[in-house]
């Protein structure tokens, strides 16, 4: 559950916000404030703001600490009421706090093993690889007339093979989005439009124009196609952060097998020891 106590809610509303003063002297982690003489630390605070409510995110970051500090000091405080009430000796919270204690300990792992040790060298690694895996693709950028009838097609043709201006007859008669653009549709790859109107496209020359018109579940199409180029590969600046998430996953996926190899795991529901099975040959694969 993330921090949105009515508290720090209603701090959204503040106009003024106080600087905190901390009672102890610790200057790596002070005392900023205390609960029936139990202390909060700024550490506590640090941890708080990263599972505030997204609300929060934009706000000061001076606002966020009180926030944060609001959140904590009603945390503490309900939490030495529950203990007043002995729910922390109930056997739903013993094992609430073995499974946290658990995932905490998978994520402290999980960051000292795969996140914190990626660099930026990593990543350009893996960049370079994936681009020389993938070949470049030849992609075209055509114009095309989309028109009603095989014979209103025709007869555009026959305007362009006396001298018309495509873009222009494409503006004037097109029955597509593309009319006012002159009819141009962009630069694409093969797969990205219809069989019937690609097969054709990516068979004319540059500047050459269809001498038949194409039929598509849209209608009748007259093709031109612009300019030809191979596709570029994407710049590593613009896909640094996914080639980060794609090493990640790659040594977490690593590491889960390791550590499943090394552990004997044993599943007794019959339904759940199938469908386990299953996903980690998934996994595997």
């Amino acid at each position: 559950m993330r921090l949105s106590q009515l508290a720090a809610a209603a701090l959204l509303t503040s106009a003024t916000f106080l600087p905190l003063h901390g009672h102890a002297a610790d200057e790596a982690d002070p005392v900023v404030a205390t609960v029936a003489g139990v202390e909060i630390h700024a550490s506590e605070l640090t941890l708080a703001e990263s599972d505030l409510d997204p609300q929060f995110a934009q706000m000061p970051a001076e606002q966020r600490r009180v926030a944060a500090l609001a959140a904590v000091i009603d945390i503490k405080t309900l939490a030495r009421k529950a203990e007043a009430e002995k729910l922390d000796q109930t056997d739903e919270f013993k094992k609430l706090m073995t499974f946290q204690r658990d995932r905490a300990l998978h994520n402290a792992l999980f960051r000292a093993t795969v996140v914190d040790p990626v660099s930026d060298a990593d990543i350009k690694a893996r960049y370079d690889k994936e681009i020389a895996a993938t070949p470049p693709e030849e992609e075209i950028n055509a114009r095309h007339i989309l028109l009603k009838t095989e014979e209103e097609a025709r007869a555009v043709i026959a305007e362009l093979d006396g001298g018309k201006d495509f873009a222009e007859l494409a503006k004037e008669k097109s029955t597509g989005p593309s009319a006012a653009q002159g009819g141009e549709l962009g630069f694409f790859t093969k797969g990205r439009m219809v069989p019937e109107f690609e097969a054709v496209a990516f068979t004319l020359e540059t500047g050459d124009y269809a001498r038949e018109p194409v039929k598509t579940q849209f209608g009748w199409h007259v093709i031109k196609v612009e300019e030809r180029r191979q596709t570029a590969p994407p710049e590593f600046e613009a896909v640094a952060d996914q080639v980060r998430q794609l090493v990640m996953r790659e040594r977490y996926g690593d590491l889960i097998r390791a550590a499943r190899a090394e552990t004997e795991i044993e599943v007794l529901d019959p339904d759940l020891k199938t469908s386990y099975e299953t996903l980690s040959q998934q996994q595997q694969q």
